[in-house]
């Protein structure tokens, strides 16, 4: 793990670099940051602005502001106008990048802000900038949220559910707080914001920065990113999101509700496909209609990468369930699926997301098998890897594609090795590494000559009793 230093110790050697070596500025902050690497300590979050070191200023304009800001915070009556300025400068400086986000953080900005926010929450103008500036704060750094603040942000949602933009701020500030953070997750939830966010999301399902919003933080929450804590509750709270939310239903209402819009479907389809995290899920998707809206939109919009990836990728998820995967290929999925990766076979996202769901709806099922074969899927799975050689993800997904279409049907091996298979699947093999066990197992079915290494003999030490 790379070694961390404090904002006042860099700063410490710049000035004495100037002091006591008479550098200039610049040469003196360039001399320091050498310094400091060259001894294996990580300067990504040290703010390194010339103006620091300038005759006169003691201390960073952020912090000043940050300051100011507080003693504003602790008197009876302040200036809106004044309160107003210090934020736009905290948000001008946060906004230039994480270093300066990390030093108002370590310098009470958080703090500060969450009480300007607990004393103003009635000031429908105040409350925007605060929390626009909270926004701008805990991008890239959740740590510093607190239960005093996931406290407030859910008595907003309650106390603003007709202001939209003050809705759409607060939700922003949420996700930002939950990304890549286990712990401020689960403070949100056991306060209630799954609820809560279905009741806005369906109250509000004709305004598309809210739908966007909720949205975005709903797949934040089953997201399972966080690499502090070994066992995250991810899977749960998505279960969460559908049971006691009744999400599904209602993104599927809002779907409805903009069939021509396909930047609010991406969001929609993106959503649904992180929640079918059950069999029943997925097949509850399909009973309300859900697999018949996203066959429609899919054709509709096929020119539409965006569109076609989510759809994609909504499709893989739940063709999972035995039953959607026959319901997929009865309305004509596949020809659907391999039109869109030959339309946009330049896109490696759509090839890899169009092997993974051609992987999926063949699984245990020849006649799936027969039919993506009948309709040339074999060859567009082969095409991917010669266009995508050196996109790790589609020549894992193409391998597992073509391993599951010869699995049980050995009679296609010869004509997807007439096409160049083997040379393409040991390419990935050498190449990449997250590759290994599909590339061998396609090379395995397709009758291929393969070298499988035992991992483990059981030699060499014996069993102790």
């Amino acid at each position: 793990m790379a070694k961390q230093i404090t904002q006042q110790t860099f700063d410490d050697v710049v000035r004495e670099n100037m002091t006591e070596f008479d550098m200039e500025v610049q040469e003196a902050i360039d001399d320091a940051v050498q310094q400091f690497e060259s001894q294996g300590v990580n300067l990504a979050l040290i703010v390194k602005d010339a103006s620091l070191y300038t005759e006169g200023n003691s201390e960073h304009p952020l912090i000043t502001s940050i300051k100011n800001l507080n003693l504003l915070s602790q008197k009876e009556i302040s200036e809106k106008g004044e309160i107003i300025e210090f934020l736009h400068k905290i948000r001008t400086e946060c906004d230039i990048d994480l270093s300066r986000r990390c030093l108002a953080g370590n310098n009470e900005g958080y703090r500060t802000l969450i009480k300007l926010l607990e004393k103003y929450k009635s000031d429908f103008d105040l409350i925007k900038e605060i929390l626009l500036t909270l926004v701008s704060l805990t991008n890239g750094q959740p740590d510093i949220m607190d239960m005093i603040g996931v406290s407030l942000c859910m008595e907003i949602l309650k106390s603003y559910e007709d202001q939209t933009d003050v809705l759409e701020l607060t939700f922003n500030f949420i996700r930002n707080t939950c990304v890549k953070h286990e712990s401020n997750k689960q403070d949100f939830v056991n306060q209630d914001l799954i609820s809560e966010a279905s009741m806005l999301l369906n109250k509000h399902k004709h305004c598309v920065n809210i739908i966007k919003e909720i949205c975005s933080t709903l797949r934040v929450l089953t997201y399972d990113d966080d690499l502090r804590v070994p066992f995250g509750k991810a899977h749960d709270r998505a279960k969460m999101i559908v049971t006691e939310g009744n999400a599904l239903k209602t993104i599927l209402d809002i779907c409805k509700e903009f069939p021509d819009k396909p930047a609010v479907l991406c969001e929609l389809f993106s959503t649904i496909g992180k929640l079918v995290v059950r069999d029943e899920f997925c097949k509850a998707v399909m009973d309300m209609g859900g697999l018949e809206f996203i066959f429609k939109a899919f054709q509709e919009s096929i020119d539409d990468k965006g569109i076609v990836r989510q759809a994609l990728d909504v499709i893989q998820r739940l063709s999972g369930n035995d039953q959607v995967k026959v319901a997929v290929v009865k309305a004509g999925g596949i020809e659907l699926i391999l039109l869109a990766m030959t339309k946009h076979q330049a896109n490696s996202q759509v090839s890899e997301l169009g092997c993974a769901a051609i992987t999926t709806i063949i699984l245990r099922n020849p006649d799936h098998c027969t039919k993506v074969m009948q309709n040339g899927g074999h060859q567009a799975i082969v095409q991917a890897m010669k266009i995508h050689k050196n996109e790790e993800n589609v020549q894992k997904q193409a391998c597992m594609a073509l391993r599951n279409l010869v699995a049980r049907t050995r009679d296609y091996c010869e004509p997807i090795l007439e096409l160049g298979a083997e040379t393409l699947i040991n390419d990935a093999l050498k190449k990449y590494k997250s590759c290994h066990d599909e590339a061998k197992a396609a090379l395995r079915d397709l009758g291929c000559h393969v070298e499988l290494r035992e991992l483990w003999k059981g030699e060499t030490a014996g069993i102790t009793e």
